[in-house]
């Protein structure tokens, strides 16, 4: 098909199923799950009223969907409380992180011995800190500190 001639008509499109506006309270066994997992995308034209109505009057597909507004509420309200404290800790964790090595020291370095450092940190695949640390670390201990 051309682009500039294909219309509407070209494609085959499936009749919409009809629903019955009364069903009955059960179903036959061999119908109960096809039924409940029919639904049909509504237009604005038609009314809420042909809705399918679940066990407690709101609409439900297997569950999927709280039956009730205040169930719908508790629930939201349950997951967003869960992801606060989820927000808290991780919060924490980070702040916990942060203490243990916030003590930071700035040490000019002239260029050859800073080159010398990033050899040996690019040789040895560890960080210049790590290097720098351990240094620090190996000075103090030979002189008693």
């Amino acid at each position: 098909m051309a682009k500039g001639q294909t219309t509407v008509s070209d494609f085959a499109v499936a009749p919409r199923r009809s629903r019955p506006m009364e069903q009955s309270a059960t179903p036959p066994a061999s119908e109960s799950k096809p039924a409940e997992l029919l639904t049909e995308p509504r237009n604005a034209n038609q009314s809420q009223d042909a809705a399918p109505a679940g066990p407690e009057g709101g609409r439900s597909v297997n569950g999927l969907i709280a039956p009730t507004e205040e169930a719908r509420r508790e629930r939201a309200t349950t997951r967003s409380l869960q992801r606060e404290e989820s927000r808290i800790r991780l919060r924490d964790l980070k702040r916990a992180r942060d203490r243990e090595s916030k003590h930071y020291v700035n040490c000019p370095l002239d260029y050859d011995t800073k080159m010398r450092l990033q050899k040996a940190a690019i040789e040895n695949d560890v960080k210049m800190t790590v290097i720098m640390k351990a240094a620090i670390d190996q000075f103090l201990k030979d002189n008693g500190y």
